[in-house]
C-alpha cells in the first residue's frame, strides 16, 4: 500500500515526500481512511509509529476544502514538548498549502501566541491550561472547530487534565469530528 491509494491532494502528497514518508504504517493504514470518512476514531499505537500523519494527514486533507483564517482543528497534547513536535510535523506536512498552525503552551510568552490567533490559524496544537488560560482573555474562537484530537489521551486523563478538557469540549460546537489517539 502507498499513500497514493489515499487520494490526498497533490499538494499534502509533496508535504509527505518532503518528510521522507515512502510507506504507510499500520494506524495510518488503519486511521486515515476512517478519518477521512469523517468518522471519530480511537487509535492507539506505540511511540514513533506515525500517530500524527494518521489523523493529520486527513485534518489537512479537510482543510484545504474550505474557509481558511479561522481556527477549524483543535489538538490538545499533554506537554508543550508535544503541542510543539505535532505542530512541526503539521507545519512540515502542509508546507505546500497556504494552512497555518500554531502551537499554544505555557512557560513561553504569550503574545506570539495570541499574534498567531488573531492573524487567523486553520489548526492550534495546545496544552489545555495554556489555552483555557487563552480562551479566559477572550482570544480563542471555538465556533468554527470542525475536528477535535486528544493526542497521547491516556496521558492528558493521567496528568489530571480530565477537567480542564471537559471544559474545553463544553466550548466546542457539538457537531464535530472526535479523534483519540495514545
Amino acid at each position: 500500500m502507498s499513500f497514493e491509494q489515499f487520494n490526498l491532494d497533490a499538494r499534502l502528497m509533496a508535504g509527505i515526500k518532503a518528510a521522507g514518508f515512502v510507506n504507510p504504517t499500520p494506524i495510518q493504514k488503519q486511521a486515515i481512511p476512517v478519518v477521512l470518512n469523517g468518522q471519530d476514531v480511537m487509535g492507539l499505537a506505540q511511540t514513533g509509529t506515525g500517530k500524527t500523519a494518521a489523523f493529520m494527514l486527513p485534518i489537512l486533507q479537510r482543510l484545504i476544502q474550505g474557509q481558511l483564517r479561522q481556527t477549524r482543528a483543535l489538538i490538545i497534547a499533554p506537554t508543550r514538548e508535544l503541542a510543539e513536535q505535532i505542530n512541526q510535523a503539521t507545519r512540515d506536512l502542509a508546507r505546500k498549502t497556504k494552512i497555518r498552525s500554531a502551537a499554544i503552551y505555557g512557560g513561553v510568552n504569550k503574545g506570539p501566541q495570541i499574534k498567531a490567533l488573531r492573524s487567523g490559524t486553520e489548526i492550534i496544537v495546545a496544552t489545555p491550561g495554556r489555552l483555557l488560560d487563552l480562551t479566559g482573555d477572550g482570544h480563542v474562537d471555538y465556533s468554527h472547530i470542525e475536528v477535535f484530537v486528544l493526542d497521547e489521551a491516556d496521558r492528558l486523563f493521567d496528568m489530571g487534565f480530565l477537567p480542564d478538557i471537559k471544559r474545553i469540549i463544553s466550548k466546542l460546537p457539538r457537531e464535530r469530528q472526535t479523534l483519540f489517539f495514545s
